[in-house]
């Protein structure tokens, strides 16, 4: 295995990422299918330096073709996609699917880390532990991830306190960060990330949720002006294979797709977040938008709502005999673990 650290500098330079495909003919042809634009920084870092580390330790024995931006399926069926091959790899936001992942979106919870790469090393510790084993089943993971922390997004209504945001119509990515906004006093209007600019633009929805980055990413700032620096919730991600396809292969086929999985690419996905944060940030500056921040007094309101949605989530598992509590320390635990190891 080619060490991630030393892959993704090493694109960057020679210009690898430009999609050339190897010289010898592949033996294997694998679709890779997301929803992010073609441009973003997610394809460079995270998709196409992944198709370029397996082809290039399988000497051009594996082929893989990037969909980008739901070219191969739309973004909620991304896991079905992988499970039924449409693709044969896909990467989606488990909350996109309602009720399927349960244990998973428990690192959507509000305030358990302030980092993408703590929560995105933390949720692979978890699925590694094996608690997650039974919600992927049906597919070959490769990694978990979550994104840095997201804000709320206004297209010209300032947002500060609870009464500002009571009757706004607010995109949320998935039902447990619908509870979220809803227990803030908005009413959640669920969506996928890009459908997000045109709603803004048309009025369906007078803001969203997203992290800083995936701003720029859609373009989204063009649409909103007014932004909350809010930090209260992540998405979980997953970067999954069919199995089939997986199984197929030869077993030293096998074996590269292995070495491209896991802890390193989780967090080289959730450090990338980090890092595409501050570009987010400056692109939303240069555009005119500003951001405003809570008071403490009126964060502490804030926090008493998150708090009481996590309450209610951990105690909704554990009531259906899911081991929701357990699951919840055990995440906690991860986070704290990964803070040390990362810093």
């Amino acid at each position: 295995m080619i060490p991630l650290k030393k892959l993704l500098p090493a694109f960057a330079f020679s210009g690898l990422l430009s999609g050339t495909a190897p010289a010898l003919a592949a033996e294997v042809n694998l679709r890779f299918a997301h929803f992010m634009p073609k441009n973003s920084w997610q394809s460079e870092r995270m998709f196409d330096a992944w198709k370029q580390a397996v082809e290039t330790q399988s000497d051009g024995r594996i082929r893989v073709t990037v969909f980008p931006a739901q070219t191969l399926g739309k973004a909620p069926a991304g896991y079905d996609n992988a499970k039924n091959g449409i693709a044969d790899i896909a990467w989606t936001v488990q909350g996109y699917t309602a009720g399927r992942f349960p244990l998973s979106q428990i690192m959507e919870l509000p305030g358990l880390f302030k980092t993408g790469a703590v929560g995105s090393c933390a949720f692979q510790k978890l699925y590694d532990s094996g608690a997650l084993d039974e919600e992927y089943k049906d597919t070959k993971v490769l990694y978990v991830h979550t994104h840095s922390p997201g804000h709320l997004h206004t297209r010209d209504k300032v947002v500060t306190t609870l009464e500002d945001l009571e009757g706004l119509k607010i995109r949320r990515p998935t039902d447990l960060i619908g509870d979220l906004i809803g227990g803030l006093g908005a009413e959640p209007v669920g969506m996928p990330a890009p459908e997000i600019y045109q709603s803004v633009q048309r009025g369906i929805i007078d803001g969203y949720m997203l992290p800083w980055s995936a701003v720029k990413s859609f373009r989204a700032y063009e649409v909103s002006k007014q932004h909350l620096d809010f930090g209260f919730y992540s998405l979980a991600f997953v970067t999954t294979m069919n199995k089939r396809s997986y199984e197929n292969l030869p077993a030293d086929l096998k074996q590269i797709i292995d070495d491209n999985s896991g802890m390193d690419w989780a967090v080289n996905a959730g450090q990338g977040y980090d890092d595409a944060d501050k570009t987010g940030l400056d692109v939303i500056a240069a555009e005119g938008g500003t951001v405003n921040r809570l008071s403490a007094e009126e964060r502490r309101r804030w926090q008493a709502v998150a708090d009481e949605i996590t309450k209610a989530y951990i105690t909704g598992l554990d009531e259906q005999g899911l081991p929701g509590s357990e699951t919840y320390r055990r995440a906690r635990a991860y986070v704290s673990e990964c803070e040390t190891e990362l810093n």
